[in-house]
C-alpha cells in the first residue's frame, strides 16, 4: 500500500516563527540563587575566682544583635575547665538558635589549640571536654575557632568574671546555674 507522500521544502521561514520556535523549545535558565550565610560570632571566657568559676559568652549576628549570657559553674574546676565550659555553652546556644556558621574567638590558647587538633589532650577531663566540643562541631555548618588577647573579648570576660564573682548581672544578660560538668 503507498501513500501520496510529497515533500516539498520550504524556500522562506518568517522570522518570528523561528523566533517563536526557539522560545518554546529552549529551557530558560534561571540563574543560580546565591546561598546567603548567617555568619555569627561568638566569643567566650572562662574565670576560677574565690567565690567560685564562671563563663562568659557573647554572640553577634550578622546584623549585629549583640547577645550576653554569664554562666555560673556550681563545681570546683580549673581554669581550663571552666573555658571549655564557656566554649561548650556557646556552641550549644548557637545551635539551639539555629546558627549555621560560626568564628568563635576565645583567649585560652589550650582549648584553640585542642579543639583545632593541633595538640593532644594529655589528661581525660580535657580530651572528655574536646570531644563534646567535636560533637557539636558536627551539628554546625562550620565553625572557626580563633586565639585572641583577653583585651579583644572584654563582654564575655566581665561576663564570666561576674558569673564567678556571683554578682548580680545587669538586665538583657542571660544566665544559665550549672551544677554539674
Amino acid at each position: 500500500m503507498g501513500y501520496n507522500i510529497k515533500f516539498v521544502p520550504r524556500t522562506v521561514i518568517e522570522s518570528q516563527a523561528l523566533a517563536d520556535f526557539i522560545a518554546e523549545w529552549t529551557e530558560v535558565q534561571a540563574p543560580t540563587p546565591e546561598i546567603a550565610y548567617e555568619y555569627w560570632t561568638l566569643y567566650f571566657d572562662g574565670s576560677v575566682m574565690v567565690p567560685g568559676a564562671g563563663a562568659g559568652v557573647v554572640m553577634i549576628s550578622l546584623v549585629g544583635g549583640k547577645f550576653r549570657y554569664a554562666v555560673r559553674l556550681h563545681f570546683p574546676v580549673p581554669n581550663n575547665v571552666a573555658e571549655y565550659e564557656a566554649l561548650i555553652n556557646g556552641l550549644r546556644i548557637a545551635i539551639d538558635i539555629g546558627a549555621t556558621l560560626l568564628y568563635v574567638y576565645g583567649d585560652s590558647n589550650l582549648v584553640v589549640i585542642q579543639v583545632m587538633k593541633d595538640s593532644n589532650c594529655e589528661s581525660p577531663l580535657m580530651d572528655a571536654y574536646c570531644q563534646e566540643v567535636r560533637k557539636l562541631e558536627g551539628k554546625c555548618r562550620g565553625l572557626e575557632l580563633h586565639h585572641i588577647p583577653r583585651k579583644e573579648s572584654p563582654d564575655a570576660d566581665a561576663l564570666a568574671k561576674m558569673a564567678a564573682e556571683r554578682k548580680t548581672v545587669p538586665s538583657g544578660v542571660f544566665v544559665n546555674d550549672l551544677n554539674t560538668p
